[in-house]
């Protein structure tokens, strides 16, 4: 229990941290394009700093709200919701993705901390697995309780009907 809140306090801070990360170097890549007036294929470079603000925005929001959710998780300790599980899982794969890509032209440290942080992601999902409680009918005895049944026969006596 202690484990898997310690490992959903750490994602949440390890990706609000890289929320904001995503934010600033959004943030210097656009000032750089703006301030050089460099343009891509006639692309207005005004409209090219406003895109990279935005997809930095974007970015730094998901993983903001990846942490919170992680956060959340450990004050309640309680996993997060289906919809909750899609967004991080879709953090883990966008990782996972972007470490695969980081490789070449961010390098080798780049792609160890995006697999690091998705090993994190993928740890802390995994101690939150299976935590509601499961729903059974009324009068539905828990599993390996009541008697062997036979498929063909009825209950299962003994050493079960016999064969001639």
């Amino acid at each position: 229990m202690v484990l898997r809140r310690t490992v959903a306090v750490v994602a949440a801070i390890v990706l609000c941290l890289e929320a904001v990360g995503t934010v600033v170097l959004s943030g210097i890549m656009a000032t750089f394009v703006s301030s050089q007036n460099m343009s891509l294929d006639g692309l207005d470079p005004g409209a090219m700093a406003a895109g990279t603000w935005a997809m930095g925005g974007v970015s730094g929001l998901f993983l903001a709200v990846c942490g919170t959710l992680f956060l959340v998780a450990a004050v309640r300790d309680r996993g997060p919701g289906r919809w909750g599980r899609v967004l991080l899982v879709a953090c883990a794969v966008v990782h996972g993705v972007l470490g695969a890509l980081a490789v070449g032209p961010a390098g080798w440290y780049a792609f160890a901390f995006l697999m690091a942080v998705l090993g994190l992601v993928v740890l802390a999902l995994l101690q939150y697995g299976g935590t509601e409680p499961e729903v059974r009918g009324e009068g539905t005895p828990p599993v390996g309780e009541g008697p062997p049944a036979s498929l063909d026969e009825g209950p299962v006596v003994g050493d079960g009907p016999a064969r001639a």
